[in-house]
């Protein structure tokens, strides 16, 4: 072994090749199995292991083995997802399950994905990009084995390259050939990735990897010595050290290699701390200068827990990001307690957030984290006690609204309301200037019972239900997909001559923003024009364009 400068130390062993299995003892622990950083396969999951966290105890036997495999070494393709497109976010996991024509031994896969029934669904909803929630290696947070539960949404990783096996038994062969597959029916792949803390956790957590090797490097600590905990889960990676960001850089080529057309990065402020949030942080230029990453899409949730931690239009200008300001105007507009200024501020890009120029909003109404859209109007309340903490995680404030009734009921008038209200948040949805984002399921009513958090439910309530979905509401999102596409809605520029009248027809002037109960919004297109019409008196909106869509059935 010898050194190479900067603190890298480089070793050459004979005799390895391909599938060779191989771990690391290094550090202040030799008794612990440590899984190389920069690995790209690993022999089996993690499982989380009270010994993990012993000092002193062997784990040779409870830690995956690195895999010595292939990488590719090719110039990926342009992306073919361009701002503006619909993004329809996907739980690997999940979001197969349940399906009834994809094969038994396939559902739950990245492989699954590009079944034939799963392209039919996104091309139908003209779905421009998939956004795969974390499907590198994770590890469940040691509070959940002993409830029965386990991390279903990965956004626990221990490595940032190795793809987990339980949602990839063909390795990285299978995520480059399910991205080829969907490829080539004109849909692109974003992979979540998490690169604000891993899975070693506080300082009770396993040593496993980075903590193992060096902590001191690879963590963020305060002047007292003690783990910074920006990201909320006990430890930070710290970007402000060169090796750290080589490790982020390294895992975003790896992928893109893949032919992966970009990247959404969770809890984006972390990237750029050193401590504070720094918008000419070294990592933005080396993501810039770099050929390879230079032509990816990189989308940033612009919002941590640390301090200074909402940075909300203040990523590069060729990010986009997640906007919730976007989210939560809509809710409360409709709720009944917000403003239509606000509402017309979020639809027409958000310009008070990302300037008049082109919008780097990506809009969404419902996410991963949070009530999926059905829920939003069928519970006042978050209802985790699945979850097996008494109900105390998840947001607590969700501008939600049950339209009478908390959760399930037959009531007739109350599931009208609740299809109604979906319908009119979708429109405004298909309606708005900028990316626009979906989740899976949101189209065809999926509901998670009032959890408003399940990362932990591996099953009914965290999994996609195909057999009970809505078939009408997925006609009618699949009817707004193709007239935002016919008629320029997909835009990121400027509107074109927008003229913004009062719901009595008059134009729209300063004052009468003020307690509004809607506005009429109208678009040249061509010889006519597309018109918005928004009431909350009536609780309707209406997309029209020669036909009408209306958020009644």
């Amino acid at each position: 072994m010898r050194d190479a400068g900067e603190g890298v130390w480089t070793a050459t062993v004979a005799g390895i090749g391909l599938g060779q299995p191989y771990g690391y003892r290094a550090g202040a622990d030799m008794a612990k199995l440590l899984v190389d950083p920069y690995a790209t396969a690993l022999d089996r999951p993690f499982a989380y292991d009270p010994r993990l966290g012993a000092p002193g105890v062997e784990t040779g036997s409870l830690v995956p083995w690195s895999i010595v495999a292939e990488a590719p070494d090719i110039l990926p393709p342009p992306p073919i997802f361009a701002p503006g497109g619909l993004i329809y976010e996907v739980n690997v996991r999940g979001f197969t399950m349940l399906h009834p024509e994809v094969p038994a031994a396939q559902r739950g896969t990245i492989a699954a994905l590009a079944h034939p029934a799963v392209i039919a669904h996104l091309e139908r909803l003209r779905v421009a990009a998939i956004e795969l929630m974390p499907i590198v290696a994770w590890i469940d947070e040691r509070h959940l084995p002993p409830l029965g539960l386990r991390n279903v949404w990965g956004y626990n990783p221990v490595v940032p390259m190795a793809i987990d096996p339980r949602l990839a038994p063909g390795g990285l062969a299978e995520l480059t050939a399910t991205v080829a597959t969907l490829r080539a029916a004109g849909i692109g792949v974003i992979l979540d990735l998490v690169f604000n803390h891993n899975g070693e956790s506080d300082r009770d957590g396993p040593t496993l990897s980075l903590r193992g090797l060096d902590e001191a490097l690879y963590f963020a600590h305060g002047e007292d010595g003690t783990l910074i905990n920006d990201s909320g889960t006990g430890n930070t990676l710290d970007c402000a050290q060169p090796a750290v960001r080589a490790l982020i850089l390294a895992s975003l080529r790896h992928f893109a290699r893949a032919g992966v057309d970009g990247f959404r990065f969770d809890l984006a402020p972390v990237l750029a701390r050193g401590p504070g949030f720094d918008p000419q942080a070294p990592i933005f230029a080396e993501i810039a200068a770099d050929p390879l990453l230079a032509t990816r899409v990189m989308i940033a949730e612009p919002w941590d827990i640390g301090p200074g931690g909402y940075q909300l239009g203040r990523f590069p200008q060729t990010w986009l990001e997640w906007n919730d300001r976007y989210r939560d105007d809509l809710r409360r507009f409709w709720r009944g307690d917000g403003a239509a200024g606000a509402l017309a501020t979020r639809i027409a890009g958000s310009a008070d957030v990302f300037g008049a120029g082109a919008t780097r909003s990506v809009n969404f109404v419902a996410a991963h984290d949070g009530f999926t859209l059905a829920d939003t109007v069928a519970y006042a309340e978050r209802h985790n006690h699945a979850n097996g903490e008494d109900n105390r995680d998840g947001h607590g404030d969700n501008h939600s609204w049950n339209n009478g009734v908390e959760g399930e009921t037959d009531d007739a008038a109350v599931l009208a309301r609740r299809d109604a209200d979906r319908r009119a948040l979708l429109t405004l949805l298909f309606a708005s200037r900028g990316t626009i984002l979906l989740t899976a399921g949101d189209e065809f009513a999926r509901t998670q019972r009032g959890n408003n958090n399940a990362y932990a439910q591996d099953n009914a309530i965290g999994w996609v239900d195909w057999t009970t979905r809505d078939t009408a509401l997925e006609a009618f999102v699949a009817a707004l997909a193709a007239f935002r596409a016919a008629h320029g809605l997909d835009r990121v520029a400027p509107y074109p001559a927008a003229d913004w009248r009062r719901l009595d027809g008059e134009p729209m002037r300063d004052g009468d923003w003020d307690g509004a109960d809607g506005f009429v919004l109208r678009l040249p297109d061509g010889d006519a024009a597309v018109t918005l019409r928004v009431d909350r008196r009536t609780r309707r909106v209406a997309l029209c364009h020669g036909q009408s869509l209306e958020n009644r059935s």
